[in-house]
C-alpha cells in the first residue's frame, strides 16, 4: 500500500498505526499478563486459568475462553464511577467484552484446551480511542502466554491455538479513509469501523457505522484494505513480542 502526504492531526500517514508497545509479564500472578499501548491508549490484559467450565459445558471434556472488560475511573479526562459500585455493567461494557470473547474463541480448539476456562481481564488504564481493538490484540498475547503455562505444567499436550487474532479500527475523517483512529479522529469521524482478523487474514467480526452520510462500496473497500494492512502489522508485532 502506497503512503501519502500526512493529512492527520498527529502527522501520521493515512495507513500508519499509532506507536504500538507490548510488555509481557506485566503482573506477577496471572498465567498470562500483557500491557499493550496503542499510542496513548493503554490496556492491561491478564489471562487466568480456572479448572472449571460453565455449567452448560460440564462433562463434555471441552474448555472455554471468555473475557471481561473494564474502563478504570480515571482512564479518561474526567472520573467515571466504577460499574461494580453501581451494581451492573453498562451496555457498552457488555458489548465490548462479548466482542473480545468472540474474537478469542474463534481461534481456540476447545477439545485440546480440556475442561478448563481461560478468563481474560482487559482493564483500560488510559483511553485515547481504540480500547476494544487494543484489548483484543493484547488479549491474544496474554491467552497465548497462558497456554504456554499449561503446556509447561503438562496440563495439556498440544496448543489449542489455531491462529492469532488482532483488531484495528479504520474510518473516514474529513472525507479521508484513515487507519487506527485516536479519540480526536473517532469523535469527528464520518464513518467508524472495527475489524477483527486472524493472522492468516480471515475476518472474525466487522463493525461499521456511518454517523451522518451513508458510505459507498468503494469507501468500504478502502477501509477494509487499511484494516487488512493494519492487522498484518499487528500480527507481526504480536509474534515478535512472543519470541
Amino acid at each position: 500500500m502506497s503512503s501519502t502526504l500526512p493529512v492527520r492531526h498527529d502527522d501520521r500517514q493515512v495507513n500508519q498505526l499509532r506507536q504500538v508497545k507490548i510488555e509481557r509479564g506485566f503482573t506477577r500472578y496471572a498465567e498470562g499478563s500483557v500491557l499493550i499501548c496503542f499510542g496513548e491508549t493503554r490496556v492491561l490484559c491478564n489471562a487466568s486459568v480456572e479448572e472449571k467450565v460453565p455449567s452448560f459445558m460440564r462433562g463434555q471434556g471441552r474448555g472455554w475462553v471468555t473475557a471481561e472488560y473494564s474502563m478504570l475511573p480515571r482512564a479518561t479526562q474526567t472520573r467515571s464511577g466504577r460499574e461494580a459500585a453501581r451494581g451492573k455493567l453498562g451496555g457498552r461494557t457488555m458489548e465490548i467484552q462479548r466482542l473480545i470473547g468472540r474474537a478469542l474463541r474463534a481461534i481456540v480448539d476447545f477439545e485440546l484446551l480440556g475442561e478448563r476456562t481461560i478468563v481474560i481481564d482487559c482493564d483500560v488504564l488510559q483511553a485515547d480511542g481504540g480500547t476494544r481493538t487494543a484489548s483484543i490484540t493484547g488479549a491474544w498475547i496474554a491467552l497465548a502466554d497462558a497456554v504456554d503455562t499449561l503446556l509447561e505444567k503438562g496440563l495439556i499436550k498440544k496448543s489449542p491455538l489455531k491462529d492469532s487474532v488482532a483488531a484495528i479500527s479504520s474510518g473516514i475523517v474529513k472525507g479521508q479513509p484513515v487507519l487506527d483512529l485516536d479519540y480526536v479522529e473517532d469523535a469527528g469521524a464520518d464513518v467508524d469501523m472495527n475489524f477483527v482478523m486472524t493472522g492468516d487474514g480471515r475476518f472474525v467480526e466487522v463493525q461499521g457505522t456511518a454517523e451522518e452520510e451513508p458510505f459507498t462500496a468503494d469507501q468500504l473497500d478502502a477501509l477494509r484494505e487499511l484494516a487488512n494492512h493494519g492487522c498484518r502489522e499487528l500480527t507481526k508485532l504480536q509474534l515478535d513480542a512472543r519470541k
